[in-house]
């Protein structure tokens, strides 16, 4: 783990919400974040953002909305690959296309898939 004062708190917090599958919490944390930086890496918060809230629609029984925001997480994520604020995207963009593989396949208008527990990523930052 990395040396938590480099980050922001709420970047932080974020993903301690993720990484206990509490997605409209780290959502939240992500979100306020968001609002209020005006620097490059906004869309790097909103990319974690749409990460979040597509976890949260698939666990809630939302594919369409689902498949959507997995294609928009990793829209503005591929910009910062490979390492960004500590973050080891090539990893996390590899396994939320894993966890969403089922629901990227899928070609039914409504269909009806759970999410699988132990696919759903978990982020450690590297030093």
């Amino acid at each position: 783990m990395t040396d938590s004062a480099e980050h922001d708190p709420r970047y932080l917090a974020g993903i301690e919400h993720f990484n206990v599958c509490e997605f409209f919490e780290a959502h939240d944390a992500w979100e306020e974040l968001w609002m209020e930086y005006h620097g490059p890496d906004r869309d790097f918060f909103k990319g974690l953002i749409q990460s979040a809230v597509c976890l949260h629609h698939f666990g809630n029984g939302n594919i369409r909305g689902a498949k959507k925001l997995y294609h928009g997480c990793v829209s503005y994520l591929e910009k910062f690959k490979p390492v960004h604020r500590n973050l080891d995207l090539e990893k996390f963009i590899a396994e939320m296309g894993v966890c969403c593989e089922e629901i990227l396949a899928s070609t039914e208008q409504f269909p009806k898939i759970d999410i699988q527990v132990d696919l759903i990523p978990e982020i450690h930052l590297s030093n």
